[in-house]
């Protein structure tokens, strides 16, 4: 105090200044002094005052100690100041025992009423909450610290306004999010409770957390402070991930895909030794087990609530829950936590359901978990939380588990039952008939959800036999449940009262539904429709009224399921007695108290059995929907007077011949669209040959083009070669006709000769016999001879020049034969395509009448294959064309080989040797191997 006055002054001796007129002098220091130290020591002054004189600084300083925030951002000192201060007049001290006395009970509500105002005058100015978000930025340890404290005290008062603030604020989840990341403790762990208050409630808060790596850094931090042996930072994280988790399944769907799940297993690691557990990880091991219902909670879709089931299966966790569950040493309130939450990891999974009934408990011998758990259910002197929480492990076990039903229901079969162990079954109708009530209601309850949607285990049931007693005859499960019920002064001996009725006639109800032999056998009983009567039309006490509500439920379910096999209680009769001894009205009023009831609305919401006392377990959660799915039906079938009935039974028969005359229709429609879809592969099949055809079609198109193109050429390069065989017949008629008078010449020649041979024969011999004869006329004639014989010679050599040539236009004439084979084996393969073409028009024409027959779809193939019979009957025409061409151009060379054949036959006529074409071929290689050699040489 002596330092305040120092910064405000000295007063005058005997004159004690007021709180608010200090607070106001140090409010004008901080808005006039222009030094920073002295608006700094001013500051520092309000802080000290601001817990008593609360009122006075938050009214007169706070918009002061905004603008110090605004604009003194260079000194982290006096910031720490004023958010400290800031912090002292809005923050409401929860951690202050509550007063005895009345007075300050209503003072301390006072002070939190005014740190509410405070607040909400802070949070007025939305630019106030963004600066607060800028400051956190701000590494400094006594910014930071006090930043952190201010906005989670406005959160926890103003949760939802600020909560909108920081969502539009850009970066504003981001820079909390960066809490988590500082090295100081102290610092993170106020960011864990921040972000506590900020993701209360807000699922786009929640998610954008969750995406800022929100799990990958709280579960390090759970991990490094040591899982279920960490302290209250521990603790904060699970919170924080329960905020994150539950009802978001955004952020759950992120959580399991993230493969978060697997790294829960090692928070479950229990040893052995369980003794002296501390409270602390007693609260870390709940809130785990939280964690892990909220991912598995029957409230979530059911897709995403198998695949955790299935994830949490195939990394161990189930089994560590098991593991848990049959530890010893466990504290009760963890186990039941552990029960509870391993029912949820097993509801509705059928792998999870089979894992489960194969667990057994570490005891000589072993047991399975089932029985050990019923064990502790149908005791009472378990807590009663702990029998609830076996209750709905039971239920979650069987439910939707057919296999697990029939098992349960074999154990109370004579053929199955072992006397040397005790069976889930012996429990059960042990617990069933007890004389705690508890037990009973239980019991019965468990027994139902056995039956649940099974009509095969509710037929089986009955054949259950009980002994009652020495020496008399043993009785079903059935009418002993009914026996129980009509003999009430032995139910008030017993105890039971209520509960136990409740609980009874819940089995009976559930157990004769949709099942006509299980009514028939109840009704089969004489007592038991007379007991339902009377208990209906008795005027009981408020707590009868239940019991009365459920006897009219038994009694309409016995008419609406009524097969009429009984004579004595077919619907008709048993609608009767309701009329005459109860009224339907009354029947219809007594039915809607079941309704009515306050603890009806309370078991209808979660499947879970969570009752306040044992006395509220009166309603199951399975048995409300079956109430609500029967309590019309029921009472439409008792209001009906029998012509009604008659009626409906008309209309039902009609309706049935409706439906008779519709399944034949709908069996025609099925056959139709049988046929429909054949007919649809049939058309897609010819649909894919016409494309095959079309595609040969093509593929043939292109070989005749190519063929006629082939063609073309031959026929132009025949049509260049024509002139010159022309010129080559021309010449060799003239050198025929040259070698015909050098023939008739060397004839002549040859005539000449002899006649001179003779005359110099003749000569000679006159030469002989006359010596006169000079030498000089014989010299002569010998030159004359000579003469004639060198004449000879160069005539022989002309008329082998001759036979050369004439041999080159013989080859030139096989070569040209040989053009022509090409051209006949063309003709040949153009045959060969035009059988093709015609086969394939053929096979059109055989689809085109298929396809008649086809729907209309067809129409655009049927026009297709007719584009392609045209363009066939084209190419035919075209074909037929370049057949005249060809048989033009083949009776040309048929002239040319007439014209050569004469030419031979006038030469062998001449007395000329002319050789065959293979003796030319043969003599024309020796020639070309003579070149071949002669070039080899010249190399």
């Amino acid at each position: 105090m002596n330092y305040i006055w120092e910064v405000v002054g000295r007063q005058p001796t005997g004159q004690q200044p007021s709180g608010a007129d200090t607070v106001q002098k140090l409010c004008d220091r901080v808005a006039s002094s222009t030094l920073l130290e002295d608006r700094r020591d001013a500051v520092r002054a309000l802080k000290s005052l601001s817990k008593k004189y609360r009122m006075e600084v938050g009214t007169m300083a706070m918009d002061h100690l905004v603008r110090i925030l605004q604009s003194d951002r260079t000194d982290t000192e006096i910031l720490g100041y004023a958010l400290d201060t800031l912090y002292n007049i809005v923050c409401i001290d929860e951690e202050e025992e509550p007063a005895d006395d009345s007075e300050e009970e209503s003072q301390q509500k006072q002070e939190d009423d005014l740190g509410a105002q405070f607040s909400e005058k802070f949070i007025g100015e939305p630019d106030n909450i963004t600066l607060l978000l800028t400051l956190l930025e701000e590494f400094d340890f006594h910014v930071r610290w006090p930043g952190v404290k201010l906005l989670t005290a406005l959160l926890k008062s103003q949760c939802a306004p600020v909560q909108s603030i920081v969502l539009v604020s850009p970066m504003g989840v981001s820079r909390l999010m960066d809490l988590l990341a500082d090295s100081r403790e102290v610092i993170r762990n106020d960011g864990l409770l921040l972000l506590q208050q900020l993701t209360k409630g807000n699922t786009a808060i929640q998610k954008i957390v969750a995406f800022e790596n929100a799990f990958e850094r709280l579960l390090e931090i759970i991990k490094e402070e040591g899982s279920s042996d960490g302290g209250i930072v521990v603790e904060d994280c699970l919170l924080l991930l329960l905020n994150l988790l539950k009802n978001n399944s955004s952020n759950q769907n992120f959580f399991k895909e993230g493969s978060y799940i697997q790294k829960m297993k090692p928070w479950f690691e229990v040893g052995d030794d369980n003794s002296g557990w501390s409270a602390q990880k007693a609260t870390n091991l709940h809130l785990m087990l939280q964690l892990v219902r909220v991912m598995v909670s029957p409230v979530n879709a059911p897709g995403a609530t198998a695949s955790c089931q299935k994830a949490m299966f195939q990394c161990g966790l189930l089994q560590q829950l098991c593991t848990i569950l049959m530890a010893t040493g466990v504290p009760a309130d963890i186990l039941t936590e552990t029960i509870n939450t391993v029912s949820e990891v097993i509801r509705g999974s059928e792998v999870n359901q089979d894992y489960f009934a194969s667990v057994n408990a570490p005891s000589n011998p072993p047991r399975p978990a089932i029985v050990v758990l019923l064990m502790s259910m149908v005791n009472e002197r378990q807590p009663f939380v702990l029998r609830c929480a076996v209750l709905y492990c039971f239920q979650c076990f069987l439910y939707k588990n057919h296999k697990g039903q029939g098992e349960i229901v074999a154990t109370l079969l004579p053929s199955t039952i072992d006397a040397s162990s005790i069976s889930a079954g012996q429990l059960l109708c042990g617990g069933l008939f007890s004389a705690d009530s508890l037990s009973n209601w239980c019991a019965a309850v468990a027994l139902a959800h056995a039956l649940q949607d099974n009509l095969t285990q509710k037929e089986q049931l009955l054949r259950v036999q009980l002994a009652t007693s020495l020496g008399k005859p043993p009785v079903s499960l059935l009418q002993q449940c009914t026996n129980i019920l009509s003999q009430g002064d032995k139910l008030e001996r017993r105890g039971s009262r209520v509960q136990t009725k409740v609980g009874l006639l819940m089995l009976l109800c559930t157990w004769i539904t949709n099942c006509p032999i299980a009514v028939m056998h109840f009704l089969h009983n004489q007592d038991n429709v007379p007991f339902l009567t009377a208990q209906i039309s008795e005027n009981q006490g408020e707590d009868e009224r239940l019991v009365q509500g459920l006897c009219a439920l038994l009694l309409g379910i016995c008419i609406y399921y009524n097969d009429n096999s009984l004579e004595n209680y077919t619907k008709e009769k048993l609608k009767q007695l309701i009329e005459k001894r109860i009224g339907k009205e009354n029947f219809v009023e007594k039915l809607g108290f079941i309704t009515k009831h306050e603890l009806y609305s309370r078991a209808a919401q979660k499947p879970q059995p969570i009752f306040s006392a044992p006395e509220h377990m009166l309603f199951d959660h399975e048995f409300t929907k079956l109430i609500k799915e029967l309590e019309g039906m029921i009472t439409k079938a008792v209001l009906k007077s029998s012509e009604e009935e008659k009626k409906e039974e008309e209309v039902k028969k009609t309706l049935e011949q409706h439906d008779s005359i519709i399944t034949q229709y709908n069996a025609l429609i099925r056959e139709q669209d049988g046929q429909i879809q054949e007919l649809k592969e049939q058309v897609s099949s010819l649909s894919s040959q016409s494309e095959m055809l079309q595609n040969t079609v093509t593929q043939q198109l292109s070989q005749i083009q190519q063929h006629k193109d082939q063609y073309n050429i031959l026929k132009l390069k025949l049509g260049k070669d024509a002139p010159v065989n022309g010129l080559q017949t021309e010449e060799q008629s003239q050198l025929r006709e040259q070698l015909e008078d050098l023939q008739r010449q060397h004839q002549r020649l040859q005539t000449q000769l002899t006649e001179r041979d003779a005359l110099i024969t003749g000569l000679e011999a006159e030469v002989t016999p006359s010596t006169d004869r000079s030498s000089s006329d014989v010299t002569e004639l010998q030159r004359e001879l000579e003469d004639l014989r060198a004449q000879l010679q160069s005539q022989s050599a002309e008329i082998t020049e001759l036979q050369r040539e004439n041999q080159e236009l013989l080859r030139a004439s096989h070569a040209t034969g040989s053009e022509v084979g090409v051209c006949e084996e063309l003709e040949s393969r153009l045959s060969a395509q035009t059988a093709e073409a015609q086969k394939l028009k053929e096979e059109v024409q055989a689809l085109l009448q298929r396809k008649e027959v086809m729907e209309k779809e067809l129409s655009s193939a049927s026009s297709s294959a007719a584009i392609m019979e045209t363009e066939k009957s084209q190419l035919q025409h075209e074909l037929q064309e370049s057949k005249k061409e060809q048989d033009d151009l083949l009776m040309l060379l048929a002239d040319q080989d007439q014209k050569i054949l004469s030419l031979r036959h006038r030469l062998k006529a001449l007395g000329e040797t002319i050789e065959d074409e293979d003796d030319l071929d043969a003599r024309d290689q020796f020639y070309d191997d003579d070149d071949d050699d002669e070039e080899e040489g010249d190399e």
